[in-house]
């Protein structure tokens, strides 16, 4: 098995010279702030923690390719780093401290590109989480100051709490009824949203979570770290990775139960 302890103290560098860097405009007053074409609003934090970790990268890793949500995807090969430099912009530009950093390495194999490393950074809540693929999940300060993650053993939904991030995103792709009717099943709901979710799955907080849309760079990150702490990452069709363009997340238990309610 390829070792990854490299490539994840990378990761750790990486993170935290974007955590300087989104740290320093949160909360700014003059925070600078657009729209993008599909609607969606991206500040200057955005642009400059990616750049920073582009920049960085190209430094550490020429040969590696560079997938980012603001500046797209650059270079080519069996290895890719996909980087979403704020996940929970909304957030972010409201003041809201539910925001993070996600950085993946993807690896080109026989059934296609799977996450290897995963560091996901939320500074404005203090917390971090990485894994790398046969090392295991984490969450802590530092490398060297970490506990090991493990999700639940709830294995019934009347005993479950499903996390999400809003309805209407159910609502627009017609996969509402199924969606409410799963949180009928559950014990609890929650729309904590974005990245958060798939960190509590991990850490057995949270059992199941699900979302409707996403992209690779919402996913990469989460999904080694979910799988790493035991739990099972996919798409909504069941297929296993980042790669379905929508997301389950559980403790294994119960996935299957889950995609009864939200698989298309």
């Amino acid at each position: 098995m390829p070792d990854y302890h490299d490539d994840l103290r990378l990761g750790h560098v990486l993170a935290d010279a974007a955590d300087s860097t989104t740290m320093e405009r949160f909360k700014a007053l003059d925070l600078k702030v657009e729209t993008k074409p599909d609607m969606t609003p991206v500040s200057e934090a955005d642009k400059a923690a990616e750049e920073l970790i582009r920049s960085s990268l190209q430094r550490a890793r020429p040969r590696d390719a560079v997938l980012g949500e603001e500046f797209g995807s650059e270079g080519s090969g069996p290895r890719r780093w996909v980087v979403d430099p704020i996940d929970g912009t909304k957030n972010y530009v409201r003041g809201v401290p539910v925001w993070a950093t996600l950085i993946a390495l993807m690896e080109r194999g026989e059934g296609g590109d799977r996450p290897v490393v995963g560091v996901v950074s939320a500074p404005a809540l203090g917390r971090r989480w990485w894994a790398a693929e046969g090392l295991g999940a984490y969450t802590g300060r530092s490398l060297s100051s970490a506990s090991r993650l493990a999700v639940s053993k709830v294995n019934s939904l009347s005993d479950a709490s499903f996390a999400y991030s809003s309805l209407s995103g159910w609502e627009e792709r017609g996969k509402l009824n199924g969606f409410l009717d799963l949180t009928r099943e559950c014990w609890r709901t929650r729309g904590y949203g974005d990245f958060w979710p798939y960190m509590m799955v991990a850490e057995g907080s949270v059992d199941i979570c699900a979302e409707p849309e996403l992209s690779l760079w919402d996913m990469a990150a989460n999904a080694v770290i979910v799988q790493e702490a035991g739990g099972r990452f996919t798409g909504l069709d069941g297929v296993p990775g980042p790669n379905s363009g929508d997301a389950a997340a559980s403790n294994g238990l119960l996935h299957g139960a889950m995609l009864d309610y939200l698989r298309p």
